[in-house]
């Protein structure tokens, strides 16, 4: 039981009562009937949020490392981080049942902040606090390795060189110092080979071209609407975390987190994406 093609049907070819509608229009109707059922020339329309969030995804409890989900109470942006007892108990974390950050106590530290940062009277700092972080970043993990393999062949080659002097061996024991002197040779030279994998530090002049760019970026923020303002707190990588006993929240961006060119936000400068690198700062809320 299924419908003939199109072709294999019969039609009779003597007209036996008036047309409805004229061949061209039924067929305009079939297309059009066939289009609907595929999802065809149907816009697919976003549903917009019922509330804007600039911070939306960004904050974090410091309990409990969670991101804060967003809530409009009286008409003015929180949020919020709720953590029902019996969790914070099973985890064994200090943690109120309900933490409230609202969203306009933050903006204005933050703005002030990141404007700081890059105006052009404090470049020169902006630019010598990036570049001695780098100097913090942990090392690769083959170069880790190499360093406890070279420490675990010189206690052995201890050891080695005290049975020596206990009256072992010697034939047996040089065959020791011998394998362990090649594994450390080894390990020296991986740990003098430049690693691929581990990130390349940026020279001054690719930190002053970054910060540059970004401040472009940075000057929006006062004027800006709410979705330019989250455009430009995601694309300057902030991860914001708020302390409730202390009334602050730690700022850190990282300025290379978009990996790739930056996009165009009323007028900014695009900028391709450097090697990771922060800066933060401890802010103290302007209202509760």
């Amino acid at each position: 039981m299924r419908w003939n093609p199109p072709d294999k049907w019969v039609i009779s070819k003597e007209i036996t009562h008036p047309l409805i509608i004229d061949d061209p229009t039924f067929e305009q109707a079939q297309t059009l009937l066939k289009r609907h059922r595929l999802g065809l020339d149907i816009p697919q329309r976003q549903r917009p949020a019922r509330n804007a969030y600039v911070f939306r995804g960004l904050i974090y409890c410091a309990a409990c490392q969670r991101r804060m989900q967003g809530q409009y109470n009286h008409g003015a942006a929180y949020y919020r981080c709720r953590f029902p007892q019996e969790y914070a108990l099973a985890n064994e974390v200090s943690h109120p049942r309900n933490v409230y950050l609202r969203e306009d106590a933050l903006t204005d530290p933050l703005d002030t902040w990141l404007a700081t940062a890059f105006d052009p009277d404090r470049l020169e700092k902006t630019i010598t606090v990036m570049a001695d972080a780098q100097l913090g970043k942990r090392a690769s993990p083959a170069i880790a390795a190499a360093r406890t393999t070279i420490a675990e062949c010189d206690a052995k080659l201890e050891r080695y060189r005290a049975a020596l002097d206990a009256g072992a061996d010697p034939s047996v024991v040089s065959s020791w110092i011998a394998q362990t002197q090649a594994e450390r040779t080894r390990a020296e030279t991986d740990l003098h080979t430049p690693d691929s994998a581990a990130p390349r530090r940026m020279t001054q002049e690719e930190i002053t071209t970054l910060v540059q760019a970004l401040g472009h970026i940075v000057t929006v923020l006062h004027d800006a609407d709410p979705a330019d303002k989250a455009e430009v707190y995601r694309q300057l990588g902030l991860r914001l975390t708020y302390h409730p006993q202390t009334q602050t929240v730690h700022a850190k961006a990282d300025l290379s987190a978009h990996r790739g060119p930056m996009g165009r936000v009323r007028g900014a400068t695009r900028t391709e994406a450097p090697p990771p690198i922060t800066i933060g700062k401890t802010l103290r809320l302007s209202r509760l």
